[in-house]
């Protein structure tokens, strides 16, 4: 899959989620066999851009490229400008956010709640592309609600502006995440449009991704949630995309050592400080499921050096791997 000159190493894409798709994750997620990891969405305000929160999220150090921002706002000229800001900052992709349906978000007309006014998703669309030289891709839902599922008619206003890929989430955003998606009106976008279409919402498994790919003829799928504490799902996905085979899910001591690394990313990335914060939730995903994970969380959670929080990490994973070697 082509995105502008970038040509993707396959079609899983990692999606941008606020608070989760940092630098380190998205570097772990391409590691583990992402084709495109898009970043956390970053505010077309410029007041904010010199934000410690703004920096990082614009950080891409050594990150694999293609280098995918995701922009979200609600006026077109302040758009376009931070388009520029973050071209000029090392994007190589300009993400456009009509998608998030955060009630934050939609309150101030950014997000899903402009799939309300097509006007004005015209206007933001042909200002961003006609403001740099790089791609500029588009995530939107299938409608504000089901009764005003126009993403067909998004999708051909997008392409018409000159978007190179749209992705598609297949709820509206009354659904907020509830619910099961649906890939009806993801097929008759693509259909409908020349350009690549990506198929977003509750792809979990490998036999689901053949499945959405199949059913809507898609050109990608992309994964959020799913990802989370389970980053080699890239990975899986793509092995079973190609061969048709399943791979064994990875043993403990394997998924020990991924987390762990994740960890010390977080705490270079963040300091100790915050960076054992923003570990937690990383912590609770990848246990989630495990014997005596709630005990372990409990535990974890109330520590805020770093050394003693990846100390109890290690001790609880190695604990697993002990009694899966007796077990086995």
């Amino acid at each position: 899959m082509h995105i502008g000159p970038y040509r993707l190493s396959n079609n899983l894409i990692l999606a941008p989620m606020a608070g989760v798709t940092d630098r380190p994750f998205r570097q772990l997620c391409k590691r583990l066999g992402a084709g495109l990891a898009v970043s956390e969405m970053v505010s077309c305000n410029s007041l904010l851009w010199g934000s410690a929160k703004t920096l990082r999220r614009a950080d891409h150090a050594g990150e694999v490229e293609p280098r995918s921002v995701q922009i979200a706002g609600a006026d077109p000229r302040m758009m376009a400008e931070a388009a520029r800001y973050n071209v000029d900052n090392g994007a190589q992709i300009i993400d456009i956010n009509m998608g998030c349906p955060a009630k934050k978000v939609c309150n101030v007309m950014a997000g899903s709640a402009l799939l309300r006014d097509e006007d004005l998703v015209g206007r933001i669309l042909d200002a961003v592309v006609g403001a740099v030289d790089v791609p500029v891709t588009l995530k939107i839902r299938t409608g504000w609600d089901t009764r005003q599922r126009n993403g067909v008619a998004v999708a051909r206003i997008a392409e018409a502006a000159g978007v190179r890929a749209l992705a598609v989430h297949g709820r509206t955003r009354a659904c907020g995440y509830s619910g099961e998606a649906e890939y009806d009106t993801i097929a008759e976008i693509k259909a409908a449009i020349g350009i690549p279409v990506i198929a977003n919402g509750d792809i979990r498994t490998p036999q689901q991704a053949r499945h959405v790919l199949e059913y809507t003829r898609a050109d990608a799928v992309m994964i959020g949630r799913a990802a989370q504490g389970r980053p080699w799902i890239f990975r899986t996905i793509d092995h079973y995309l190609r061969t048709g085979e399943h791979l064994p899910e990875p043993p403990v001591a394997w998924i020990r050592d991924v987390m762990l690394e994740h960890l010390e990313q977080l705490y270079a990335f963040y300091g100790e400080h915050v960076g054992t914060r923003i570990a937690r939730k990383h912590i609770g995903w990848y246990s989630k499921g495990q014997v005596g994970g709630a005990v372990f969380r409990q535990s974890v959670n109330q520590e805020e050096s770093a050394v003693e929080q990846l100390a109890l990490t290690r001790e609880f994973f190695d604990g697993l791997a002990a009694d899966a070697g007796l077990a086995a």
